[in-house]
């Protein structure tokens, strides 16, 4: 048997494979999500008035499906609305995130979409990173990102994270501020060490009109969207760490030594 194309099949993709039992996502013990609504399971109601209500159900999260599917333990540092700016100046030191006794293993960072898409934040330069202190950091989309990087790499130095880019969509305008999403991601990742892309915009199906139709319960997901994306997220995490196995030969060392 060649090990090589077992683990490594030639060619292969990152979403190829589609992992529905944590594959190797299973080798971390603690997962921390970084993110907005979408983090958060949020389901999207309308009352008999017609107005629109919005529900973090943390248990419909992708976040919590991964948590059952690989038996680690995940927690939810999200909440819906949530951006890279109030995540740093007032949510994680208000609710405790910063707390060393949540450090994990893993962290999944899936924020952007109000800061770039919905506020249409300056998305700003690595530039405005201050890498021996955060504290120096511009306040652009980038410098509060880089910031919870590396406040999470000074609690857990030899945690190992993942950047999620937002799938493509139906909106040519949202399209514009999600290539520029991933453009931060993309030098994001580049610069600090123990950073992975999960590049939903290149390999996730396009949240069309047919997507949205099976997967979407207003502007948000619907159980099942949120199924897959667990399933997506665990697949990519799966080929990364398939794809780099050396990078994650002592993962059960973080948090220990």
């Amino acid at each position: 048997m060649d090990i090589r194309a077992l683990i490594c099949p030639e060619n292969e993709k990152p979403l190829d494979r589609l992992v529905t039992d944590g594959g190797f996502v299973g080798i971390f013990r603690t997962i921390a999500c970084v993110g907005d609504s979408l983090s958060s399971g949020e389901f999207e109601s309308v009352d008999e008035n017609g107005v629109k209500h919005y529900h973090d159900m943390f248990e419909y999260s992708w976040g919590a499906y991964i948590a059952r599917a690989a038996g680690c333990t995940v927690y939810h540092f999200s909440r819906g609305g949530m951006t890279a700016k109030e995540y740093c100046e007032s949510f994680a030191e208000s609710t405790g995130l910063w707390e060393k006794h949540l450090a994990a293993q893993a962290y999944i960072i899936a924020l952007g979409v109000n800061d770039l898409m919905n506020q249409h934040m300056d998305p700003g330069s690595m530039d405005d990173v201050d890498f021996a202190d955060w504290r120096n950091n511009k306040k652009t989309f980038i410098g509060y990102y880089a910031q919870i990087i590396q406040r999470y790499q000074e609690i857990q130095p030899e945690a190992k994270f993942f950047l999620m880019t937002a799938p493509k969509g139906d909106s040519e305008a949202r399209n514009q501020d999600g290539e520029e999403l991933r453009r931060c991601v993309l030098e994001l990742a580049e610069a600090f060490e123990n950073c992975y892309v999960l590049d939903f915009w290149e390999y996730a199906p396009v949240h069309d009109g047919e997507f949205k139709e099976l997967f979407y319960l207003g502007g948000h997901l619907n159980p099942c969207g949120y199924i897959l994306t667990a399933q997506q997220v665990m697949s990519y995490i799966d080929y990364i760490v398939r794809h780099n196995m050396k990078d994650f030969k002592e993962v059960g060392f973080i948090g220990q030594r």
